[in-house]
């Protein structure tokens, strides 16, 4: 319920609302973002969604239509926004991180060739994802290649999209090395500092400003969905990210507004 408030306001209006008009819908918002959320979740097929929710081919043109609009990127912002200033920030980050995973291909061969390819670092045959972050490891970009594509020629997208919201400094790993960093500080006007490993000690060590980055790899590669590549399409794989990542955003913020502590609610009634 409490997910539900928060992004019943956030989705486009419904056709039959606006001055061109429309159908009405037949079925509630709520029970397509409930199917949709269940795909991401467990990764199911579209097919196999569960007689309880409405028809796999009206849910599906649903996620393809708000992919399509770019309804998906806006309502990850306006998360991420609203996030942030629950954390004391800013709306619009001005720092973040950037890096990329390679995730498997499924052995149902959804994935197809042109799209595909092998990282000889990774030993993974299937597609890359490149995301970029804020400094609370909160979403703002995702683009995918083919597991062959070089972190920094993949990165490209997400740098001008980081240009767009203003970022102004990023961490990166080593891969992101060389003439990128020059060529983004002058043509875009982002500093890249690679984060360094630290000394060598015992046991393992945190890298400094990575680990955000990595955190959200591992709340994104926990949508089953995620956890391997299913996708015929790279924009497809792309949107799957945006709904895991609505999906954590959602559920942290309706964490946070309807499971305040105990002495903050009777300080507010006071």
């Amino acid at each position: 319920d409490a997910q539900w408030e928060i992004l019943a306001g956030l989705l486009p209006e419904p056709a039959c609302r606006r001055p061109s008009g429309g159908r009405p819908e037949r079925h509630h918002r709520r029970a397509i973002i409930d199917a949709i959320f269940y795909l991401v979740d467990n990764g199911v097929k579209w097919r196999a969604l569960p007689v309880d929710f409405p028809p796999w081919a009206t849910v599906y043109g649903f996620h393809a239509r708000w992919s399509d609009n770019l309804t998906v990127i806006e309502l990850t912002g306006r998360l991420r926004a609203a996030l942030r200033v629950a954390h004391g920030r800013q709306p619009d980050p001005t720092a973040g991180c950037i890096d990329a995973q390679s995730v498997s291909e499924t052995a149902e061969a959804t994935v197809p060739k042109t799209t595909s390819g092998f990282d000889p670092h990774k030993r993974v045959n299937g597609r890359k994802r490149h995301i970029l972050v804020d400094t609370l490891g909160l979403l703002i970009a995702v683009h995918v290649t083919a597991a062959d594509t070089h972190d920094r020629d993949g990165a490209s997208p997400l740098l001008h999209t980081a240009a767009a919201v203003g970022v102004r400094h990023l961490w990166a790993d080593k891969a992101y090395r060389g003439d990128l960093v020059t060529r983004t500080r002058d043509n875009l006007g982002i500093t890249i500092e690679i984060a360094t490993e630290p000394s060598k000690g015992k046991g393992f060590q945190v890298v400094p400003r990575r680990w955000v980055v990595e955190r959200t790899f591992a709340w994104i590669s926990r949508r089953r969905r995620c956890a391997r590549d299913y996708e015929r399409l790279p924009d497809h794989h792309e949107a799957i990210v945006y709904w895991a990542a609505i999906i954590q955003m959602s559920r942290r913020q309706a964490h946070m507004t309807y499971h305040k502590p105990q002495h903050q609610v009777q300080k507010q009634a006071l």
